[in-house]
């Protein structure tokens, strides 16, 4: 497959270290509690000085991160934003936290959601020495395309993809991800066991994506 890197179309940003999708299952078995819980987790996690320092502390000094919300449809919750400091991370945390719950609750259309993460990695207007997407769940996909083919793309052109499991709902999630999801180098799957540990999750996963310091778990 053509490299997912590309020559940024759109107003460019500087150059990062990493670009970062998150890609956040809103599917029904989410319901409106745990979304809050998982989005205001994640924007508390951008408030982190460990995460803020992560982010930084690479040779270009910043990443590019964007929020995609994902179920049988998809929407950007948060476009494209450069974190280079703490003002920065604090902009991405009112973002996400103020973000509506679109798509409406669906399937766990896992495959079509890391289509619509892979587009936004070839959109991002910074030039980035990694590419990866964070996916984050309770479910098995269950619904449209297979997730392991598209992973094998995203493999294919560079990229990598990470999870986190939220084991309230499917106890043997981990499994699905390590067989379907994720992959590419040093790719790493992460659990959680249910919505109310999901902040503490999401705050690791962030610093050591941010680091590079990848490897299985």
């Amino acid at each position: 497959m053509e490299s997912l890197r590309r020559q940024p179309t759109m107003a460019s940003m500087e150059s990062v270290d990493l670009a970062l999708v998150l890609a956040i299952d809103v599917s029904a078995s989410v319901d409106y509690d745990e979304f809050a819980l998982m989005v205001n987790g994640l924007g508390r996690a951008f408030l982190d000085p460990d995460v803020i320092a992560a982010a930084t502390g690479g040779p270009r000094g910043a990443v590019a991160v964007c929020a995609l919300f994902w179920s049988e449809g998809q929407d950007v919750a948060v476009p494209w934003q450069r974190i280079a400091g703490a003002g920065d991370g604090a902009r991405v945390a009112e973002a996400l936290e103020a973000a509506p719950r679109l798509p409406r609750p669906g399937a766990t259309a896992l495959g079509e959601g890391l289509v619509a993460a892979l587009r936004l990695l070839a959109q991002c207007p910074a030039e980035a020495t990694r590419l990866v997407v964070d996916v984050s769940g309770d479910g098995a996909s269950n619904r449209g395309r297979a997730p392991g083919p598209v992973r094998d793309v995203a493999v294919s052109g560079g990229a990598t993809i990470n999870g986190l499991a939220v084991l309230n709902e499917e106890p043997d999630l981990m499994d699905h991800y390590r067989e379907a999801v994720i992959g590419g180098p040093g790719a790493f799957v992460m659990d959680c066991a249910d919505y109310a540990d999901f902040a503490e999750a999401i705050g690791r996963k962030l610093v050591r994506e941010m680091r590079g310091t990848f490897g299985t778990v």
